[in-house]
């Protein structure tokens, strides 16, 4: 049976603002290669398919279109988290996509898109959870916290119970693991991911209904980018001809694991 996924975390950013660039930089992008980086580790926006062997997700068609648009080719690379910040800034890759919230602090090494989508935390339990019901019993208790590292889930989770209760590993389908395995009690994580994850887990896992904090999530490049302009236009531009959309539904809500 389809699953059924909220999409009140996946908010449609209508009217995206102006571009910072120019879209005459457009010029300078046709028939070039931009590197992508990627994890390929956090379904449903990138992973590797297991039938396939070859990567996928909500990041590889959006630049894939978005490449399409702009007569350039996109070549997807993985990328570590969060190093691949700090690399994106030093020019290792053009763009990183990886469902990136953006933050002040990130603004100090990379340039951000116009945000495409905002997300929701939550946090994740075992299916059989029932010590708590809510977020603010687990944050009244003292159970464990499990994130990933260098993400606003993690500067989230030290907000509610602090880092003496976190463990935070590096990527979340390892913090996903430890829950199952009992090692954490809970996962804070974007909603949109979380249900990529409960849906490879639908037996162990579910997703608490408490909307935590709402995060813009925006693509990353170099400071000084020629991309940031016009690829801000052709986000305005899937987003007025509904192409944006189509894509959240297929990866977001259509999506079966």
């Amino acid at each position: 049976m389809k699953k059924t996924w909220s999409i009140v975390v996946l908010v449609l950013v209508l009217g995206l603002v102006a571009a910072a660039c120019s879209s005459d930089d457009s010029g300078e992008i046709e028939g070039t290669t931009v590197k992508v980086g990627v994890e390929n580790a956090y379904p449903p926006y990138n992973f590797i398919d297991e039938a396939t062997g070859e990567g996928a997700g909500f990041d590889y068609d959006i630049w894939t279109e978005i490449c399409a648009r702009l007569s350039c080719t996109a070549e997807f690379l993985e990328a570590g988290w969060p190093a691949v910040i700090e690399e994106t800034g030093q020019g290792v890759y053009d763009t990183a996509a990886d469902g990136i919230s953006i933050t002040d602090e990130r603004k100090e090494v990379v340039d951000f898109s116009d945000p495409y989508m905002t997300i929701t935390q939550r946090l994740m339990v075992r299916v059989d959870e029932n010590r708590f019901a809510n977020a603010d019993d687990f944050v009244a208790g003292d159970y464990r916290l499990g994130t990933q590292v260098g993400t606003t889930n993690y500067e989230l989770g030290v907000e509610l119970v602090g880092d003496g209760r976190i463990d935070a590993f590096d990527q979340f389908g390892v913090a996903v693991q430890s829950l199952i395995a009992g090692d954490v009690d809970a996962v804070i994580i974007d909603d949109t991911a979380g249900q990529g994850y409960v849906g490879v887990n639908a037996d162990q896992t579910k997703l608490l209904p408490d909307e935590l904090q709402s995060d813009p999530l925006g693509f990353i490049y170099p400071q000084g980018s020629a991309l940031v302009g016009p690829v801000n236009d052709v986000l305005k531009d899937m987003d007025s001809d509904g192409t944006l959309e189509a894509l959240i539904v297929k990866w977001f809500i259509d999506y079966e694991a």
